[in-house]
């Protein structure tokens, strides 16, 4: 009887010294994660992110210092040079991409063309977040009279197809580039509208807020000091997700030929132009629009990093060692 019970004592033993071991590396993860990582150690644990942020800082590059620096490539014309195909090197290395029908760059033409497309869309969406977040305070929490006129003409503003109205105020307008940014950002306010809006009906009834109500703060104290820090993550990562919406919208009107007018470039209009010489020169539209598809899909994939370092929920994910991840798994 004596050996079964040791053997029993022994499983016991065992269990527990199993059951400590658990406890004191889930007490190791708990002190690793509340540590904290700065952000770029985070993007750096997520291969995609990573990848994705990268290529957005090489068109910020591009976009800053591109048409400087391949400006007079990109509207050079050779003849004698039409129509090359990728991988020419006869011409140089400008050439590596192609020409198109006008002996110019495709290279050159790709650069230059970055600064117009992601201007018009980093411009549209920083708007709308602007106009949309301050008229969303604004109707969550005065509400009443306000808050119901605002809603109203939200209503208004998204009972339209976005690019339909985009496509009707270019046609009756002059399309220029601020033309352009004015109509893709009022098709976007009221996204950010709603969210914001949502987010402090719900915000104005915590504790805090009725705290420095009562010690005697003002409307704007309250929603500058505690709700616009809660508020702005969310409007953040919205912001990214809207970036690759309007740059498509962009990309899209530029190939109707009511968006950004020659001898400007995009990457819309290049697409637009090489539609013509699909079998004869499929670089042309080929690589304008696989510069749309990279750029938007960077921009997706930021925007599901971002939403996983402001969420406080989710934060663990990046923060907790990958051993830690796996056995949470």
């Amino acid at each position: 009887m004596s050996a079964p019970a040791n053997n029993a004592t022994s499983a016991a033993t065992i269990a527990a010294a199993i059951a400590d071991t658990r406890a004191i590396a889930a007490q190791a993860e708990m002190v690793t994660v509340r540590k904290g990582l700065p952000w770029w150690r985070l993007l750096a644990r997520d291969p995609l992110a990573l990848c994705a942020a990268v290529w957005l800082v090489l068109m910020l590059l591009c976009m800053l210092a591109g048409p400087e620096w391949l400006g007079k490539a990109a509207t050079d014309i050779n003849l004698r040079a039409r129509n090359l195909p990728p991988g020419s090197t006869e011409k140089g290395w400008i050439m590596f991409l192609g020409s198109d029908a006008l002996g110019r760059s495709m290279l050159a033409r790709l650069v230059v063309a970055s600064r117009n497309t992601l201007t018009v869309a980093f411009t549209a969406v920083v708007v709308a977040m602007l106009l949309g977040g301050v008229l969303g305070l604004i109707a969550g929490y005065i509400g009443r009279g306000v808050g119901n006129l605002i809603m109203r003409l939200s209503d208004v503003v998204q009972s339209f197809p976005s690019l339909l109205l985009a496509v009707v105020v270019l046609y009756m307008l002059e399309p220029r580039v601020a033309n352009l940014i004015i109509v893709l950002a009022v098709t976007r306010i009221p996204s950010y509208l709603r969210v914001t809006r949502a987010q402090v009906l719900e915000i104005r009834e915590r504790g805090f807020v009725d705290a420095a109500r009562a010690m005697g703060g003002s409307s704007t104290h309250i929603l500058w000091r505690h709700v616009v820090p809660i508020v702005a993550p969310t409007l953040l990562t919205i912001l990214t997700v809207d970036f690759a919406i309007v740059m498509l919208a962009e990309s899209g009107l530029s190939f109707l030929g009511i968006g950004i007018q020659p001898p400007e470039i995009t990457w819309g209009l290049m697409v637009a132009q090489g539609r013509n010489y699909l079998t004869q020169a499929w670089w042309l539209a080929f690589f304008p629009g696989l510069a749309i598809m990279i750029t938007t899909l960077s921009a997706n994939l930021l925007s599901n990093w971002l939403r996983l370092v402001t969420d406080p929920v989710q934060r663990w994910r990046l923060e907790a060692p990958k051993t830690a991840v796996k056995t949470n798994a």
